[in-house]
């Protein structure tokens, strides 16, 4: 085998959700196609590495501090939404339904990983929360429904007890259009918990 193919292939299989046999058929794929366009995938990546940061309000990536949603005066700036990951943001801004703003925690509480509280970004939540302008009056919750994630919930919802704010958490629960034979007894656990009146 080649060695430089098999750097690339032991490269992607270290991303997440890359296992070898998927790393292999990228670097196959990549050997099949023009080098203007593994070139460009090269420079993508760098200018991702080189223009890319976190905002430092709010912890979103960005390429301009402060990020566009923080700096946007039509967001509610009396509800923040926290969430694990960038990525999170993203998810609900496709869907259309909130216009407050963020917070990225930069994962969850992982005894067993060995991430603290130490390790995310809960003192700025602190101290936004506790600045008098804009003013927050709620925080949303919206970590993963996960034995991680709801300890992060729960832990926020601990850490801002004696702050002047609500706190409350998303709801879990069945995906519109499933079918309950094929769901976890977790996921159903959720939905059951979280049930409303009609």
């Amino acid at each position: 085998m080649s060695e430089s193919v098999e750097k690339l292939i032991k490269t992607f299989s270290r991303l997440p959700g890359i296992g070898e046999k998927t790393a292999g058929r990228l670097t196959y794929h990549l050997l099949k196609t023009p080098a203007e366009e593994a070139n460009q995938l090269a420079e993508a990546i760098l200018e991702l590495k080189k223009n890319v940061i976190f905002c430092s309000i709010c912890r979103n990536i960005t390429e301009q501090d402060p990020c566009e949603i923080c700096r946007d005066p039509r967001r509610d700036r009396s509800v923040v939404c926290v969430v694990e990951e960038p990525s999170d943001v993203r998810a609900i801004e496709v869907s259309g339904s909130f216009r407050g703003l963020y917070h990225v925690l930069g994962g969850r509480l992982s005894p067993l990983d060995g991430v603290s509280p130490d390790d995310l970004s809960l003192d700025l939540l602190v101290q936004r929360i506790e600045k008098p302008d804009p003013g927050i009056s709620e925080v949303i919750v919206a970590t993963n429904p996960s034995v991680e994630g709801d300890t992060t919930a729960l832990y926020i919802q601990r850490l801002l007890t004696e702050k002047n704010v609500s706190v409350s958490r998303i709801a879990c629960g069945l995906p519109a259009g499933s079918h309950l034979e094929y769901m976890d007894s977790f996921t159903i656990s959720q939905a059951l918990q979280g049930r409303h009146s009609l």
